[in-house]
């Protein structure tokens, strides 16, 4: 049987659901239908406080654990949250809408691939020895506290795992905000965590607005905030981090751009700009939405991917073969639609697509435009929605120019058969994740994160650990201590 959609309680607080009902109401909405499926109530004070209180007082303990004792908890939590994939995948489509055959095989599982990654790390995390002659420095690497998790709507348990896992591996305790759109399955990561072993108030949830992050963001408790958003709360959060001088990582938002060579393979090229735009219904932070394909075949790619996107299986998506699914609300869908009029607008050249489909739910149809310039807003600013823009080239060096000419610089890929020229762009790309034949590939393993505008620090890999940690020096001097006076 399924997880109901309705929570035992709005919020999870040192180990078990907790309800104030003072807090303002919040609907979860249904994307595909536009039903409402739960209500949860944004944090009060009161509940703030009490989950930063159970953090800071659960992470002294915690962060005394050995790794090895830590790490094996998040394992087993890792195995417990694949055993219940189906689950959290039903809840995780009826949270954020994305189809069942993606969530189905993606959010549950990369959650759980960083709850093992870091699990297994966690033993690693060690100082080092720094020889000086007769005297020697040791480091240790410690944990930073109580870090604050402030995740988006598109990946709700993988952002959830993302920040929790690196946090839990290094000693600390978290307060999680989820979106108010999506603020179901961070609930059932918190619970499996704690049946899994964690002690009670090392990973709280809490719901809200704004308002709410914005009061864990500023309060002296916390050591570190880690956002998942949008450009313009990252500046607000970054700044009211930096009053505090707190720790930050900050994955935001973008404008990638996917350069297309005339020599690419054809059906790997259009397979990496359906990937990079349509994905999640293009509500993916690192997505290539300015699709750059050179002259020589931009007839037969536009040709080959609307081919494609006709075969499209848009409907009910908790059905598995449902392959494209509905925005994750209203007001989502009505920034997408102003966008695709914007871009008629100026004059782009509408290729496939372009509407609101007629059916209820929050569906707008995969939509491509061609003949896009550099200028035009579509160009420019991040739609966040199924909106692919195709820009035409010729030359490699004015085609990297043109690709590294924005204020974000999250990602970037290349189809090409041409190793070296492969290479060399990746290089030439201002951008923290970049892709070579391929797009939007995520595995824990790998850094994540942007450079610009989208973001500081790493998520995921051994990279996180730093953002997570902090180093400690010892100096031990092993004779006497000479003084001038």
């Amino acid at each position: 049987m399924s997880y109901p959609t309705q929570p035992t309680a709005s919020h999870f607080i040192n180990g078990q659901y907790v309800e104030d009902t003072d807090g303002a109401p919040i609907e979860v909405i249904y994307p595909a239908t536009g039903e409402v499926i739960a209500t949860v109530h944004s944090a009060t004070p009161a509940i703030i406080d009490a989950a930063l209180d159970a953090a800071r007082s659960a992470q002294a303990a915690w962060g005394a654990m050995t790794g090895t004792e830590r790490g094996r908890i998040l394992r087993r939590a890792a195995d417990m949250m694949r055993a219940a994939n189906h689950d959290l995948s039903v809840l995780e489509t009826y949270d954020t809408g994305k189809p069942y055959q993606e969530t189905s095989v993606v959010d549950a599982t990369s959650g759980a691939d960083a709850l093992e990654y870091f699990g297994g790390m966690a033993a690693t995390l060690t100082g080092e020895h720094i020889p000086l002659g007769e005297d020697w420095v040791y480091t240790r690497r410690e944990p930073l506290g109580v870090c604050v998790g402030i995740g988006a709507w598109n990946y709700p348990t993988q952002i959830a795992c993302w920040k929790g896992a690196p946090a839990l591996a290094c000693g600390n305790a978290m307060v999680f905000k989820p979106s108010e759109m999506t603020p179901l399955c961070a609930l059932k990561v918190a619970e499996i965590l704690h049946a899994a072993g964690l002690p009670e108030g090392l990973y709280n949830v809490i719901q809200g607005l704004g308002d709410v992050g914005a009061a864990l963001v500023s309060d002296a408790r916390v050591d570190k905030v880690s956002l998942t958003g949008s450009v313009p709360t990252g500046r607000k959060v970054y700044a009211a981090a930096a009053a505090g001088i707190k720790h930050v990582t900050m994955e935001l938002g973008g404008k990638s751009p996917l350069i297309i060579f005339d020599d690419a393979d054809l059906e790997n090229a259009v397979s990496g700009a359906i990937l990079g735009n349509f994905y999640s219904s293009g509500q993916v932070c690192s997505n290539g939405t300015r699709v750059f394909v050179h002259k020589a075949i931009k007839h037969t790619f536009l040709k080959r991917l609307s081919e494609r996107l006709a075969t499209a299986v848009i409907g009910d998506p908790m059905d598995p073969q449902t392959s494209f699914g509905p925005m994750v609300s209203e007001r989502q869908m009505s920034i997408v639609l102003d966008y695709i009029a914007k871009g008629q607008a100026e004059g782009a050249r509408l290729v496939f697509g372009g509407a609101r489909m007629d059916r209820e739910g929050f569906y707008v149809q995969p939509t491509v435009f061609a003949d896009v310039h550099d200028d035009m807003i579509i160009a420019r600013q991040e739609i966040f929605g199924p909106v692919m823009a195709v820009l035409d080239f010729d030359d490699e060096a004015d085609v990297l120019a043109r690709a590294n000419d924005t204020e974000f610089g999250l990602a970037a890929g290349v189809f090409t058969c041409d190793l070296t020229r492969a290479h060399r762009i990746a290089a030439g790309f201002q951008a923290g994740t970049c892709y070579i034949n391929t797009y939007n590939d995520a595995p824990v393993e790998a850094p994540f994160g942007g450079s610009k505008a989208s973001g500081v620090g790493r998520e995921n890999s051994k990279a996180a650990i730093e953002h997570y940690s902090q180093i400690k020096s010892v100096y031990v001097r092993m004779g006497d201590l000479e003084a001038p006076f």
